[in-house]
């Protein structure tokens, strides 16, 4: 059952006839649509409009409370079990030292095993633009000791002052 902003019940049907389904899911019939409150008032439920535009709509007898707590909780259980990984970054340097290096590359396994993108981004400073094999050769590098747990999603590229390089975890199929 899908529910929608503007569900109408009780009083707020308007048709002269629906076919009403009884709270167990059995098939009352086509009545009038004043005997079909009084039927869902005569059990303390609601009359609660589920197919507008069938001929004639189509309503059922429930608790409407409960109904919308109960589409709430589904709603609710639905975004717990969504995953929203997001792209981390790790930024470097192109006179970065072996330790930091070392570093680096074990966050980068560590937001690559937990599900995240990584993106990888190597910045030159001043006369290290001079020297942009040297990034490039960094950035490889990095490709290379997390190719056990990554795939590269976009290769290193220059932008600017920056090479940029997208990694994406292995997928566990």
């Amino acid at each position: 059952m899908i529910i929608r902003s503007f569900v109408r019940i009780n009083g707020k049907i308007r048709v002269p006839k629906v076919r009403c389904v009884d709270e167990n899911g059995d098939m009352v019939g086509v009545v009038p649509t004043i005997d079909a409150i009084k039927l869902a008032q005569s059990k303390k439920l609601d009359l609660v409009e589920i197919s507008p535009d069938a001929k004639p709509p189509v309503c059922r007898i429930m608790d409407y409370g409960k109904f919308q707590y109960n589409e709430k909780q589904k709603k609710r259980n639905a975004k717990k079990k969504q995953q929203n990984h997001a792209v981390k970054e790790i930024k470097f340097h192109s006179n970065v030292e072996e330790h930091d290096f070392q570093t680096k590359l074990n966050h980068i396994r560590n937001f690559l095993t937990k599900g995240h993108k990584v993106k990888v981004s190597l910045q030159f400073r001043g006369r290290e633009n001079a020297h942009k094999e040297l990034g490039f050769e960094i950035v490889e590098k990095v490709k290379q000791e997390v190719s056990d747990v990554s795939s590269v999603d976009s290769e290193p590229r220059m932008m600017g002052r920056m090479i940029i390089m997208v990694l994406a975890p292995i997928s566990a199929k």
